[in-house]
């Protein structure tokens, strides 16, 4: 296995620039904050940026965790990948998780002022420190059940290939817990007003009532009554409601909603 590092502060876009800098090379797996990584895909890990505090988030990085370290190496060994590109604010954090993980030497060091110019990681500084933007090099409905209730955005990023054809790499960005910005909570009734101001953007739902949320660890179970109005398909209604539900509450609100169950008690006449 051929292992490259690419090293730079926190907050200097090393996430921003890694799958392209991966393709460039031709590397196939990318290390960064505590998650695995190949193409568009999260095939094991759990990212740093989940965690509540800035050391915990660096010990998720590092693998320090038993349970996290020791999925990791398995996921490796059973991959065997031949290119591997590890992502590291310094030498030394690098060099812990290729010992951390028993990974082979690391055969090359990329810094971030060989990729990036002086520009890119100023703005880069900025937008970590002004806004507490983190980058995710994958994207957004692969973390999105893992990032439930945070702020997240997606992020695409063009680029031209020598044949002239546009090519983009999607990207998840996030702010998470740790941002010295602040924490914010949404309250369950915020969510039910939402929710009804939903459902009765479709036409045909004369009541809602009896709205249940359970959180789960992945996002939010909504489960709610509704009275129709009688001469409507029942199924198609519903489908339509359910999906107005999701569109709003996520988009207001950034709660992964894994499922909207509804029980029709009425039909009546108008």
């Amino acid at each position: 296995m051929k292992v490259t590092a690419l090293i730079g502060e926190s907050g200097t876009g090393k996430s921003y620039k890694a799958i392209m800098l991966a393709k460039e090379l031709g590397i196939e797996y990318i290390i960064d904050d505590g998650l695995l990584i190949k193409g568009t895909n999260v095939l094991a890990g759990k990212s740093a940026k989940r965690e509540d505090t800035i050391v915990s988030a660096v010990k998720r990085a590092l693998f320090m965790d038993k349970d996290h370290r020791k999925e990791m190496k398995e996921v490796i060994k059973k991959l065997r990948p031949n290119t591997l590109l590890i992502l590291g604010t310094s030498n030394r954090m690098v060099d812990k998780i290729v010992e951390t993980l028993e990974l082979p030497a690391i055969t090359k060091r990329i810094y971030i002022q060989d990729i990036s110019d002086e520009y890119e990681i100023d703005l880069a500084k900025k937008q970590r420190q002004l806004e507490g933007k983190h980058v995710i090099p994958v994207p957004t409905f692969e973390i999105k059940k893992e990032f439930s209730g945070y702020f997240i955005d997606t992020l695409k990023v063009f680029f031209r290939k020598p044949n002239n054809d546009k090519q983009y790499f999607e990207k998840t960005v996030v702010r998470p817990t740790f941002s010295y910005l602040g924490k914010y909570t949404i309250s369950r009734n915020v969510i039910r007003d939402l929710i009804k101001y939903a459902a009765y953007k479709v036409i045909g739902i004369s009541k809602v009532g009896n709205i249940d949320i359970k959180t789960k660890e992945q996002g939010i179970i909504i489960s709610l009554d509704v009275e129709m109005v009688y001469g409507n398909p029942i199924r198609p209604l519903v489908r339509r409601m359910q999906e107005q539900i999701v569109n709003e509450v996520e988009y207001m609100t950034s709660l992964n909603i894994l499922s909207v169950d509804v029980s029709v008690k009425k039909m009546i006449k108008i």
